[in-house]
């Protein structure tokens, strides 16, 4: 408890006052400008590595130490309800878990403003978020995030009841979240990656553009707790026919597969079928389309030139007039352009009131599976082909060097 309520704020403080950044973690290269970027970078590492292995501790512990111990009798004589000693084991690990999230939040938060201060921050689009609009989107954020941590949860409350003495009860929530990471970097459909129970580790990405990718993300929460439900009540239901009677029956055996994977596996196959035919997510593809790399590209070059224009103190300029538009394609046209890839390449076009000729910049993307990725300048210099501009005051990083975007999976959300 102690290290999720201290080491995030040290961790984001240390970072942001560094030459170099953790750039290739999402909003990492913005730890210099604003203090809203360090608990999204927190939040990152959260849903890889610390959420799922702090509930394995929690969650995927609780009943397994008493047989470890042998101490079911002795508590069964002391509370005499196997219902209460479930509920009171559930809630305990639920309010242990809520802390334990709190604290990564709160502190990692407290690290970056008090170390760069409450600064705009920059969105996957190149739009500039307000400070309360950033704190707002950070704290919701974090809330979305505790869906998935919630079915893991009851995955480990699962794995704990059904496997006992095992020590595969407490690594189940760890490698169920390591599976579900695994799955995600996989071509798969997109009505598969929206059926994991750890779909919206990621999806709070789309919280950080304009309009707010939210479809996926509200489907990514749905999923998660639907998960969290189900798990928690198949260990409910495995824990009151438990036979605590013989001391050499830890809950292991065949029905840790029968009425705990089986039914999950199912969960998983109708949510995937509900999505394909209710939600619109495709049965095949990625979602990764050209003309959605093309839109988000776009879109995200007009806003990051508009920030490069006011720190070179040029003559202000609107997204509508640059009109901005990207041309794609993917490995030098011999694929098709869809997918998830490093050999996407782009050529941004954009006008300047008063002038003729059209500017152009090319881009090479590396998009990844869940649909994010990182444009990298390739030209022309005085554009986006160097990391550092030269302004008025003084050499300052170059918003168009390099940036990070979001595709949307399902269907975009804004046609412009």
């Amino acid at each position: 408890m102690l290290a999720c309520w201290t080491a995030p704020a040290l961790f984001v403080a240390g970072v942001s006052r560094q030459s170099t950044l953790p750039s290739d973690t999402l909003f990492g290269r913005w730890m210099h400008a604003t203090g809203w970027a360090g608990p999204l970078v927190v939040l990152g590492f959260a849903g890889t590595w610390a959420l799922p292995l702090l509930t394995s501790v929690v969650a995927g512990d609780v009943f397994a130490s008493e047989d470890r111990l042998g101490t079911w009798r002795h508590l069964l004589v002391a509370v005499r309800s196997p219902r209460r000693i479930f509920v009171a084991k559930a809630l305990a690990g639920l309010t242990v878990i809520m802390l334990l999230v709190a604290g990564l939040a709160c502190s990692g938060t407290a690290g970056g403003l008090l170390a760069v201060g409450d600064h705009p921050l920059v969105g996957l689009d190149g739009h500039l978020l307000a400070p309360g609009t950033a704190a707002g989107r950070v704290l919701l954020a974090w809330s979305c995030v505790l869906a998935p941590t919630l079915a893991l949860a009851g995955i480990g409350l699962l794995g704990s009841v059904a496997l006992g003495r095992s020590p595969m009860g407490l690594l189940l929530p760890a490698l169920v979240a390591l599976g579900t990471q695994v799955a995600q970097m996989l071509p798969l459909p997109v009505a598969v990656r929206l059926a994991l129970p750890g779909y919206a580790f990621t999806a709070w990405n789309g919280l950080f553009t304009s309009p707010a990718q939210t479809g996926p993300l509200l489907i990514g929460v749905v999923v998660g707790l639907a998960w969290g439900l189900l798990a928690t009540a198949l260990a409910y239901l495995l824990f009151l026919r438990r036979d605590f009677t013989g001391p050499a029956d830890d809950g292991s055996g065949r029905r840790a597969l029968t009425a705990g994977l089986l039914p999950l596996t199912a969960l998983l196959a109708a949510t995937t079928l509900i999505l394909t035919q209710a939600a619109g997510a495709p049965a095949t593809g990625s979602g990764i389309e050209r003309n959605k790399v093309q839109r988000s590209l776009a879109t995200a070059f007009a806003h990051l030139y508009r920030m490069q224009t006011s720190q070179l103190h040029r003559p202000a300029v609107t997204e509508a007039q640059l009109r901005a538009t990207a041309a794609c394609d993917k490995s030098d046209g011999r694929a098709d352009p869809e997918g998830a890839g490093n050999d996407w390449r782009c050529v941004v076009t954009w006008y300047l009131p008063g002038v003729t000729a059209p500017g152009r910049a090319v881009y090479q993307l590396d998009i990844t599976a869940d649909g994010r990725y990182v444009a990298d300048g390739d030209g022309p210099k005085e554009v986006n082909g160097y990391f550092l501009v030269r302004t008025p005051a003084g050499d300052a990083p170059n918003p168009l060097w390099q940036f990070d975007g979001n595709v949307e999976l399902l269907a975009t959300t804004s046609k412009g």
